[in-house]
């Protein structure tokens, strides 16, 4: 069963970082983009999330050698399209209260692309009560406080209190769930994304979330997997993988592989996928991240590897 698992998950993971590598500059940021970024969901989240794929990818070092070098080659594309870092300095020192610059330098840096620049100002406004104070969802502190932990920031006069930020999420309230919606199954996975640094350290999702998650996940899964929420699914998928006992199963995993197309697309849901080529990378570009993401952290955790 675990070889089953172990080699569906390379197959789906391997495909869609292929996909992601041939259509990359599909996703290129536009001539004129500035620091202001005017729709910062339309290209730039998209690049950071590739990016985080590629991390993973690298991080893990469980891929072979073709999908090392198509990770290192993305890595380096989206770097090259943030102008290897001034654009992420250039829109902090402009957006001091933004946390997005943090959040999409810490894949670059987890891999050792560095700005050195950018880091000292990161420094800075990490530690400022105004930007620690922000009002943002519990689930987005989270992320915040594991991408300054991934950079290096977490040293600094003003740690992270992580038992606090985890129990101020749904999640962290252990609720009723059956009650979980579409919106919060996604605040859920990245609560324990960020607790656990995609599944680098599972001791970080406390013990009985861990064992609350550990007993519900299979449920939701099956849930978004009935009416075809491939995104989702996905997503839970890697939640099965920063579990302290990884949760990873071969009817998920198949189920998975039969919902990517042969060029290693991974639609989003069950509507229709498009024919142009930009629409198609647009609409399931997150998706091809997910997959890639969770069939990696499923190779390595099945296999016993360590981050």
């Amino acid at each position: 069963m675990t070889a089953s698992v172990t080699r569906t998950a390379h197959e789906v993971s391997t495909r869609a970082l292929g996909w992601l590598h041939a259509h990359r500059e599909l996703g290129a940021l536009p001539a004129d983009t500035t620091a202001d970024l005017g729709d910062p969901d339309s290209v730039y989240k998209p690049l950071g999330e590739s990016a985080l794929a590629a991390s993973l990818v690298l991080r893990e070092s469980v891929a072979g050698s073709t999908e090392l070098r198509q990770a290192r080659e993305l890595m380096d594309f989206c770097w090259l399209q943030l102008s290897d870092g001034d654009m992420l300095y250039e829109r902090l020192l402009r957006y001091s209260l933004m946390t997005d610059p943090l959040e999409t330098y810490a894949p670059f840096a987890r891999v050792g692309l560095r700005h050195a620049p950018l880091e000292k100002l990161l420094a800075h406004t990490n530690a400022l009560r105004s930007v620690r104070g922000a009002e943002v969802l519990p689930n987005r502190r989270l992320a915040v406080a594991n991408a300054a932990r991934v950079v290096g920031l977490e040293e600094d006069a003003l740690p992270y209190d992580w038992q606090a930020l985890g129990r101020a999420t749904w999640l962290g309230a252990a609720p009723e769930p059956w009650l979980i919606d579409w919106m919060t199954g996604y605040c859920v996975t990245h609560t324990v994304f960020h607790l656990t640094d995609w599944g680098a350290l599972p001791g970080g999702l406390p013990d009985d979330l861990a064992a609350y998650t550990a007993t519900w996940l299979p449920v939701w899964i099956d849930i978004w997997a009935e009416i075809e929420q491939w995104d989702l699914v996905a997503e839970l998928m890697i939640v099965g993988c920063c579990l302290p006992e990884p949760y990873c199963t071969a009817t998920d995993w198949a189920r998975l592989a039969r919902a990517q197309q042969p060029d290693g697309l991974v639609p989003r849901d069950g509507s229709p996928v498009p024919d142009d080529p930009a629409r198609r990378f647009a609409d399931h570009q997150h998706t091809a991240v997910v997959a890639a993401i969770a069939g990696t952290l499923a190779v390595s955790r099945t296999l016993g590897a360590t981050a």
